[in-house]
């Protein structure tokens, strides 16, 4: 490295640190663009070096097309991080127009998952990212998360996804360590974990960085960890994993990500409002009072 000192992380196009960011409603279920604008601002104050709208957090099979081009629109304005939308369905047809109107709305990539539901081929998976590819100008994330999407995805299926042009990362949500370290190896995408309990484990077989649920109230620490583990000060990075750990289980545990991040951010003071569109109910007390438990023992109220 130019700077003399040892870095043990490759560079990370989109960040290190992403949160995929809650998309703030008003009590009547209406976007607010202004609170995600400002929360938006806060997370990059914080220490996210990356945001990613849009997403599952964001409550995105429930926000319309003309709320998400303007969701980016919006939280481009305010900050100069990189901004990544959401942009997947299990229809192929609608998932190419989300990416083609979110890049357009100036979105620096799109994140798009793996077609869900259906459990197509491995065939159906390549046709489907192909199709996204030839529309696509800006880079594509791939999201691998079987947890919800009922689909497994061969090491094959990744080494043809890395040969479209725009195909250049991967959400690995798949708690597949080792499967990981192959795929990695063989397609030289950039991989970011897509689950905060692993981020550490992630970071040591390859991964630049993480797209986080608990990174809307501990992206400084978060940020500490993976600039700790990329000098080779592994002991700190083991350290601030460890204190996370309460954390991960209060926002992840249930797995109602999208509910307890919106708690977190309520506790934090970045969110006033917690509505949320059915079938996602807010948080109710005994959930707020899991998110600031978890972040109290996490050393972070």
């Amino acid at each position: 490295m130019s700077d003399g000192e040892m870095h043990l992380l490759d560079p990370a196009p989109f960040g290190r640190i992403l949160p995929a960011m809650v998309t703030p409603m008003k009590s009547d279920g209406s976007v607010d663009y202004e609170a995600a604008q400002h929360l938006a601002k806060s997370l990059v104050a914080d220490g996210a070096d990356g945001l990613v709208v849009n997403g599952t957090t964001g409550e995105s099979p429930t926000t319309h097309m003309d709320e998400k081009v303007e969701l980016v629109r919006a939280v481009k304005e305010v900050v100069d991080v990189p901004v990544i939308s959401g942009a997947g369905s299990n229809d192929t047809a609608h998932t190419v127009r989300m990416v083609e109107q979110t890049q357009e709305a100036g979105a620096d990539a799109v994140l798009v998952v793996m077609p869900y539901y259906s459990r197509p081929s491995q065939d159906g998976v390549v046709g489907h990212y192909r199709a996204v590819d030839e529309v696509a100008e800006k880079p594509i994330i791939v999201y691998d998360v079987p947890g919800r999407t009922g689909l497994k995805v061969s090491v094959e299926t990744y080494d043809r996804l890395a040969e479209l042009e725009h195909v250049k990362a991967v959400k690995d949500a798949t708690g597949d360590l080792a499967a990981a370290v192959e795929k990695q190896q063989r397609t030289g995408l950039a991989w970011y974990s897509g689950d905060d309990g692993l981020f550490l484990p992630f970071l040591s077989i390859g991964a630049v960085g993480i797209i986080s649920v608990i990174a809307h109230v501990a992206s400084n620490p978060m940020r500490q960890l993976v600039e700790a583990f990329d000098r080779g000060d592994i002991a700190t990075a083991r350290r601030l994993a460890n204190q996370l750990a309460p954390l991960v289980h209060a926002l992840n545990g249930d797995g109602y990500q999208a509910v307890m991040a919106k708690a977190a951010c309520r506790i934090k003071g970045t969110l006033s409002s917690t509505a949320m569109r059915l079938p996602n109910v807010g948080p109710n007390a005994t959930q707020l009072d899991k998110a600031e438990e978890g972040m109290r023992a996490a050393g972070l109220l």
